[in-house]
């Protein structure tokens, strides 16, 4: 059992480099940030306005770019001030960047878009104190260089947004019949809307469904990951004692670690 665990924790120096890596090339980050760290239906965060906002997929798309924008910006902001910013004041200093962003976001909702402003309401100046936005600052953009902050912004802004959208979507469609403000056929007539999905309890339904949906989408991806990776062939060549028949003790592993 002791072995098991030791080689399941502990990777060697090159393995490990390999890894970091990885975990740091542009695509890596991308897929991170729309899927497998999808900050609403995976690491559960920024939960309050999107339980709030869904309510119409208008609102969740404009709370979605709002989102993209600031979390680009202050990501990328952030990371060009990594070297300047003092560690003991970084979370300050972080809040006020973020902060700047919202201000020009609201500053311009508030003048072009004044209908929207009212039904977001006080979910853009919160904004500021968003999970999301301030996590990213503190794990990932004081840490990394401009472009692969920038790229982390996007796509962690996007995946977001997908999450608005869709639950926005999906209860405006079940709860209102409409679609962007749009009346849908058959909602009214053949089909009644039900208030329950534009309730908060829908909200939660709806998020639940969502994230078992997500997580089931994530396990097939790692399956058919697992399934593509190529078994090594290099062990009967060295192996003196058969030419990789049935005796080779190699091919036995292999067979194990399939059935297992």
């Amino acid at each position: 059992m002791s072995e098991n665990m030791a080689d399941k924790t502990y990777l060697p120096p090159d393995q490990r480099l390999e890894e970091k890596k990885k975990s740091e090339s542009p695509m890596r980050v991308v897929m991170n940030g729309l899927l497998y760290e999808n900050a609403a239906f995976l690491l559960v965060l920024g939960t309050c306005p999107l339980l709030a906002v869904t309510i119409s997929a208008k609102s969740s798309f404009f709370m979605g770019i709002a989102v993209i924008f600031v979390l680009t910006g202050s990501e990328v902001f952030i990371s060009m001030l990594r070297n300047i910013i003092p560690d003991k004041v970084r979370i300050p200093a972080f809040i006020i960047v973020i902060a700047g962003f919202v201000t020009i976001v609201q500053m311009v909702i508030s003048a072009y878009l004044p209908a929207l402003n009212k039904s977001l309401g006080i979910y853009i100046p919160l904004i500021v104190v968003n999970c999301i936005v301030l996590a990213r600052a503190e794990a990932f953009s004081c840490k990394r260089p401009v472009f692969l902050s920038m790229i982390d912004g996007l796509s962690m802004g996007s995946g977001y947004m997908v999450a608005l959208v869709i639950m926005g979507s999906a209860r405006e469609i079940l709860g209102n019949g409409t679609f962007f403000d749009l009346q849908l056929p058959l909602f009214g007539t053949v089909i009644e809307p039900m208030m329950f999905f534009l309730l908060p309890p829908g909200g939660f339904f709806v998020y639940g469904i969502c994230i078992c949906f997500t997580q089931i989408v994530i396990k097939r991806l790692e399956k058919t990951k697992k399934r593509r990776i190529p078994l090594p062939t290099t062990g009967c060549g060295s192996c003196s004692a058969c030419s990789g028949g049935t005796a080779c003790t190699t091919n036995d592993e292999h067979t194990e670690s399939e059935v297992k």
